[in-house]
């Protein structure tokens, strides 16, 4: 029998580009059990993070606001106080909150993302550590134990804080000798496996509950991000050439300890062979991702757990694999980035399993979805929890990829040249409305697409339709003015409008 209230189970794939998932029509099956949960879900074919890396992104996850709002835009800024965050509003509703974190951006940088957790495992860092709690207190040598752990982690947590939030520290963190520390010792992508278990621990044994009172289980995962080292079953399935292929060991080795690579444009188009070796590896941590996932699903269903948990799985941002000469995350709202998988598996029904929705959504209502199924939401929540298909105020989506300042000023020593060129170290914003989306990179370059037509956005369609860029800027610029009411999407979509259409297709961009 259901509770009253369902246990709610945010699960964050972090850098998880949709278009690589079967379910979202990848050609190869990398997801089966992913796949199988879209089956028995609502998956939401059109999703846009509010920002193309980690911490904008989890900041309106958990609060609803889009960045300029809730202000966690660069590795220095915190969530203010005032904010409430998804896991204090559930706490202050009676939820048990739990967080199970492979990211350091949001597990041990001090910025206000772990507020509300009465409990947070954090895998990734020199140790897991356990930064909201004391845990077991048995006897003496227990507590001395304890205050040891507590004081390390303390200390060691305000190292990592310190490199993220520190210019001279982080470009020391990038260079050569610095590398096998980010990737062996710092545990960068934590533990999945670990993560996972403990998660389902506690949703199937309830260890710590009280009876009857439901959980709020947060988990990230890491599985995903550079550097890429999938397990030999999978890169065999994915990329059987890399093995025995000299220059794709070589290029893999070069990309994975050069966290530089990750960060910066390319200055010249990636390769076929490297684009081949790098499309490859990922596909293969996706398919070792899903399969871990696949056996937490399975323990949960297996446990009854799953029925009485409203699922929701995301990304908080993709990954540039070469596109656009582009590699990871820190520019651009281009869809590699900023387009991602979500899928709602509700056990009310107010979500249908088995349905795609064709709206464009907006992650920042993941707060409201979980908050309307607690039944702590307000009336202007309700209404923009993802079980409303359209809700006032949300026909319009907008992502905001501000570059983190602390790379846009490495790449400036580096490189100054191909951020100039492209306005990589503008403020970028995206407004989605009408079918179509309108990027802009500061003052200085703008860029349209039809998502009807062109979800991968090979053709740049600004000239070709002005009034649409003019409509979709005045919508951005309505957004962004403090003080606004919502932003409502335009009345008609511009390509079901039989002269519009004609004009692309006598232009040669529809068929």
């Amino acid at each position: 029998m259901l509770r009253s209230r369902p246990d709610i189970v945010l699960l964050v794939l972090d850098t998880q580009r949709a278009d690589r998932l079967s379910c979202y029509g990848y050609a190869r099956a990398t997801s089966p059990h992913l796949d199988a949960l879209a089956a028995d879900a609502t998956r939401f074919e059109v999703a846009f993070a509010c920002s193309q890396w980690t911490m904008p992104s989890h900041g309106s996850l958990f609060t609803g606001r889009y960045p300029h709002e809730h202000g966690l835009v660069q590795s220095r800024s915190v969530l203010p106080p005032t904010l409430p965050t998804l896991a204090e509003r559930l706490a202050a509703g009676g939820y048990a909150t739990a967080a199970f974190c492979n990211n350091p951006l949001v597990g041990v940088i001090n910025n206000g993302l772990r507020r509300g957790f009465q409990s947070f495992l954090n895998y990734a860092g020199l140790l897991t550590s356990r930064p909201n709690q004391a845990g077991p207190r048995s006897g003496p040598v227990g507590r001395y134990r304890q205050f040891f752990k507590r004081t390390l982690a303390a200390l060691l947590g305000r190292l990592q804080d310190s490199f993220a939030r520190s210019d001279v520290l982080l470009a020391l963190s990038f260079t050569p000798l610095m590398v096998p520390l980010w990737q062996t010792a710092l545990s960068f992508k934590g533990n999945t496996g670990r993560s996972l278990t403990h998660a389902t621990r506690l949703l199937v044994e309830r260890r710590g509950l009280a009876p009857g009172q439901p959980a709020f289980v947060f988990i990230n995962l890491m599985g995903t991000h550079a550097p890429y080292h999938p397990l030999p079953h999978h890169l065999q399935r994915f990329a059987p050439h890399v093995p025995g292929d000299h220059d794709a060991r070589r290029y893999l080795r070069r990309f994975n300890s050069d966290i530089y690579g990750w960060l910066a444009p390319l200055a010249t188009p990636l390769g076929p062979g490297d684009k081949a070796t790098l499309d490859g590896v990922y596909d293969a941590e996706v398919a070792g991702q899903d399969e871990q996932v696949g056996r937490f699903l399975a323990q949960l269903r297996a446990s009854g757990a799953l029925d009485r948990t409203l699922l929701i799985v995301c990304a908080d941002h993709g990954d540039h694999l070469g596109e656009k000469q582009l590699v990871g995350h820190s520019f651009a709202a281009f869809n590699e980035v900023v387009r991602v998988p979500l899928l709602v598996r509700d056990p009310s029904g107010d979500l249908p399993r088995g349905t795609v929705r064709e709206e464009p959504v907006s992650l920042r209502r993941v707060f409201h979805t979980a908050l309307a199924a607690a039944g702590l939401a307000d009336e202007p929540e309700r209404a923009l929890s993802l079980a409303v298909s359209r809700s006032s105020g949300e026909d319009a989506v907008f992502v905001e990829a501000d570059p983190p300042a602390n790379v846009v000023e490495l790449l400036r020593r580096r490189q100054p040249s191909l951020l100039s060129q492209y306005a990589y170290d503008e403020p970028c914003r995206a407004a989605i409305a009408g079918g179509y989306k309108l990027i802009t990179f500061g003052v200085r370059r703008r860029a349209l697409y039809s998502l009807r037509d062109d979800m991968a956005e090979t053709t740049d369609l600004q000239h070709v339709l002005p009034e649409r860029v003019e409509a979709l800027e005045e919508l951005l610029d309505a957004h962004l003015a403090p003080g606004t009411p919502p932003v409502l999407a335009l009345e008609r979509a511009p390509e079901d409008d039989p002269a519009v259409r004609k004009r692309l297709h006598d232009l040669g961009y529809l068929e």
